[in-house]
């Protein structure tokens, strides 16, 4: 009985370790407070952040302004009409879902050219490691890959106590 309960917990802690953990996704809130505005910087506001595949950015703004994702180009240029995705909601929550870098501009004409505009390079996997930003001056949550397995792994313990 031990044998198979050792067993099962192993084959728990192995499932655990081979699946990436949705719980390690962090939410970023463009600009934190100032949410996407003209006059950030938000060349200031990605650094020492680490995005990762999973991850999300979530655009908050009043009405007169757009998210659009474009090219690298048209994100140089400020080109508007090419967007890969394009939203005015007010509250634009883009998942990251691919590697590479990623481009975002307010379509609005001054926007961009007024820093309206933000490039965000996405690491494949899922963050692993904490951004260096305080809590009072980010968003994003953060939990420990390997706090998580342990708490899943108590878990999947304490079920197997009761089975």
């Amino acid at each position: 009985m031990a044998f198979s309960n050792a067993l099962i917990l192993g084959l728990f802690l192995a499932i655990n370790m081979a699946l990436p953990l949705p719980i390690l996704a962090k939410d970023y809130v463009v600009g934190d407070t100032t949410g996407w505005a003209i006059g950030t910087d938000y060349g200031s506001w990605t650094s020492g952040k680490t995005f990762a595949v999973g991850d999300t950015l979530v655009f908050n703004y009043g009405s007169g302004h757009t998210v659009n994702e474009v090219k690298e180009s048209d994100y140089k240029s400020c080109t508007t009409g090419n967007s890969l995705s394009t939203d005015s909601s007010g509250a634009t929550t883009i998942k990251l879902k691919t590697a590479g870098t990623h481009y975002f501009i307010c379509a609005v004409p001054g926007h961009c050219s007024g820093g309206m505009k933000i490039s965000v390079q996405v690491k494949a996997g899922t963050t692993a490691t904490p951004t260096t930003t305080s809590a009072s001056t980010s968003s994003a949550t953060n939990l420990s890959p390997i706090a998580a397995v342990l708490i899943v792994s108590w878990i999947s313990y304490c079920v197997l106590r009761l089975v």
